[in-house]
């Protein structure tokens, strides 16, 4: 397996020692409940350590003092054990502490018997998220792409990412072989129950653009559910109209069977390999093949590691 040298750090960490009290009795999580009735919605930051997009918006948000005109507003900084932990020398190592914070999400797992870190943090969160209507799930990649938006793999979470607009590429998809996602757990997931999630990918890590793809995420998610002052969005909204979204439909997961693993030809995010039988990759002795024409590949890793996704693969779909 090969690795190539991290990219850039453009943006500064905030400091959330300030927010470590919260006000919720969890430390890190801060809700602000509206005199008018309206939804339960929560911003999650955090959620992978290196990810700091959605900390430096949940940190300008706590800052700015913003609060909901309806409803409850929760502003959650998730995995900040990791984060604590981010060494600009190494800075894929706080993905996470033990484990990926982001593959626990079953009662299975949440309700078992096993003890890491980041499952002990998950499970002090879990409260949150039960009680909660709406996420939005702030994250970052590891390589230079275009900003995502992880619908999942329910008609209500493509309606939810068309509705807040942006970013551009809505992915469709169920998902890991490692491990179900937040957006993924319980109601969330349920194609009868109307809670619903969305997971943005707002950039590279470490890019001076991605903090301001999260905070016009976050915006755009509390006007979609009434809950911002027009004050704020007037100020701090992009007033320029977004492109239109355009969605892939993920067919193929590609996950990581050995210690062996390497693309044989250069990928990139939302590169489209144009003839389907394409060799893309070896695994030990088995080849992997683009299925079809065209064939979109939705965040290749750079860091491959058996058991985990090395890229899925999609068509852009009506």
């Amino acid at each position: 397996m090969t690795a190539t040298r991290p990219p850039a750090i453009e943006v500064e960490f905030p400091d959330l020692g300030r927010w470590r009290p919260g006000n919720t009795g969890i430390p890190y999580v801060w809700r602000f409940v509206a005199e008018r009735a309206g939804p339960r919605v929560t911003i999650q930051a955090l959620t992978h350590g290196n990810e700091v997009c959605g900390a430096i918006c949940n940190d300008w948000l706590l800052r700015e003092q913003v609060r909901p005109v309806r409803g409850t507003l929760t502003l959650t900084f998730a995995n900040v054990e990791a984060f604590s932990a981010f060494d600009p020398a190494d800075p894929y190592a706080s993905r996470c502490v033990d484990e990926d914070f982001n593959r626990l999400w079953t009662a299975e797992v949440l309700d078992g018997g096993r003890a890491t870190r980041d499952l002990a943090r998950a499970r002090a969160l879990r409260p949150v998220y039960d009680h909660t209507d709406y996420l939005l799930d702030l994250h970052s990649m590891t390589d230079p792409c275009p900003p995502l938006a992880l619908a999942g793999r329910q008609r209500k979470g493509l309606e939810l990412a068309h509705a807040v607009g942006v970013p551009e590429h809505i992915v469709i998809d169920a998902g890991h072989a490692a491990g179900k996602r937040l957006r993924d757990y319980g109601a969330f997931d349920d194609p009868v129950d109307p809670r619903n999630a969305l997971l943005i990918e707002c950039g590279q890590h470490w890019e001076r653009a991605a903090p301001a793809v999260a905070k016009q995420a976050a915006l755009r998610f509390l006007r979609h559910f009434g809950m911002a002052e027009p004050a704020l969005l007037e100020a701090h909204l992009d007033p320029s109209p977004p492109p239109a979204q355009r969605a892939i439909q993920v067919t193929d997961i590609v996950t990581i069977e050995s210690d062996e693993f390497e693309f044989v030809q250069p990928v990139a995010g939302l590169a489209i390999v144009s003839k389907a039988g394409s060799l893309l990759a070896r695994d030990g002795k088995r080849e992997v093949h683009t299925p079809y024409d065209d064939a979109v590949l939705i965040m290749p890793t750079r860091r491959p590691r058996k058991g985990e996704t090395a890229v899925r693969i999609g068509r852009f779909v009506s």
